[in-house]
């Protein structure tokens, strides 16, 4: 146990642990209904969807402040050099996201937005926390009034996800992955700005971490409730109802609960940015999930820091999924095949989360990384080689 807490003692527990979570709600929204016998949301999905996804990203960004110098960013030649390893490591999870495109899951693959927003945060790499946060601030405005304004302009989307035909046409798989798709990497560029803040601050440091949560909660409900009453307001709803005719609003917000896929109507008008539903990427639904984000890392940050040694070891083994989310990411959509797993009910949810917790777990205790997440890494990890080494001071 010694020795594993040694290993695991320069890792943020808490930041593993809601990558798990993060990992368990998407895997969720895949497998289980989203609606009950009676039509109506299943709590799961009220929680886990849009939020989910979003976690994901807003921790993309996190770990892209970890591997760029934490609270002090790295300059010059080592910025330029993490740099050009992140670009590998987008190419290669892009491709592998566009191959499990191809696998007929019905699941909207992340994979190849991912790739695309680790490219979009290269220039942001060397900021401190404060710009990014104000950058994000701004990008979650000016991103989905982009969105507004761009997306009329472009090729209408596919919804099937992205896969390797679709590089035969490669202006409409652009506009889709910046765009028009699932997970737009334009406006869900804020999620990245707002992960690389959070990874910028100190996040061992107990008066930030309560920050941070109790911040989250404050952002996610004020957004939440300041949507509600804009909504409601008779110019706004007369637009919204346009496409919900014969719903009075409040049926019109039941129907958008259940998810937008990726953004608001093209045909809409400006009133729909005021919305806030699970994958409409409005400046609402942005700040609403940001803020829970924020509450869910800051939260298990916490957790983890209150823990002694012993019962954080713990922690990390048990929610060890979370460092190897790539790879069970990628196996759970496997399992999702036909050929893997022909008879998929929702009772299966239990295996999917037996299976990625129980391998997670192995992994690290055993002290290894997840083979996709070593794979994409190695082109970094050649590179930091020829990084030149800090000098050491002498004395005397």
């Amino acid at each position: 146990m010694s020795a594993l807490s040694d290993r695991l003692s320069t890792r943020l527990v808490g930041v593993d642990v809601a990558r798990c979570l993060a990992l368990l709600g998407m895997m969720a929204t895949h497998v289980l209904d989203p609606v009950d016998a009676s039509g109506e949301l299943t709590r799961i999905q009220a929680v886990a969807g849009g939020r989910s996804a979003a976690l994901f990203a807003v921790l993309a960004g996190v770990s892209l402040a970890l591997m760029t110098g934490r609270q002090e960013p790295v300059r010059g030649q080592v910025l330029a050099s993490r740099s050009l390893g992140l670009v590998a490591r987008a190419v290669l999870i892009g491709a592998l996201g566009l191959v499990l495109g191809s696998l007929g899951t019905n699941i909207a693959i992340i994979l190849t937005y991912y790739g695309m927003l680790f490219l979009l945060a290269i220039p942001f790499l060397g900021l401190r926390a404060r710009w990014l946060w104000l950058l994000g601030v701004v990008w979650i405005v000016v991103g989905p009034l982009l969105s507004q304004v761009v997306r009329p302009l472009l090729p209408a989307r596919q919804f099937s996800s992205p896969d390797p035909a679709q590089l035969l046409e490669p202006g409409r798989l652009l506009a889709e992955l910046l765009f028009t798709g699932y997970y737009p990497a334009v406006p869900w560029l804020a999620y990245v700005l707002i992960g690389m803040a959070i990874g910028r601050l100190d996040l061992r440091n107990r008066l930030v971490v309560t920050m941070l949560w109790t911040g989250g909660v404050i952002i996610s409900v004020s957004a939440t409730w300041l949507s509600d009453r804009l909504v409601r307001l008779p110019s706004v709803a007369e637009v919204l109802l346009r496409t919900y005719p014969g719903l009075d609003i409040d049926g019109a917000l039941t129907a958008m609960s259940h998810g937008l896929y990726g953004q608001t109507p093209v045909d809409g008008g400006w009133q729909w940015l005021l919305v806030v539903a699970p994958h409409s990427t409005t400046p609402f639904d942005l700040a609403q999930t940001i803020g829970s984000s924020m509450f869910v890392i800051g939260a298990c940050q916490m957790i983890a820091l209150r823990l002694p040694d012993r019962w954080r070891t713990g922690m990390a083994v048990l929610f060890g999924a979370g460092t190897m989310t790539l790879t069970l990411y990628t196996l759970h959509v496997v399992m999702k095949t036909d050929a893997v797993w022909p008879r998929e009910t929702p009772d299966t949810y239990v295996f999917h989360v037996l299976v990625v917790m129980g391998i997670g777990a192995l992994v690290t205790a055993w002290g290894r990384s997840g083979p996709l997440e070593w794979l994409v890494g190695r082109p970094a990890a050649w590179l930091r080689r020829t990084e030149p080494r800090p000098e050491l001071s002498s004395s005397g």
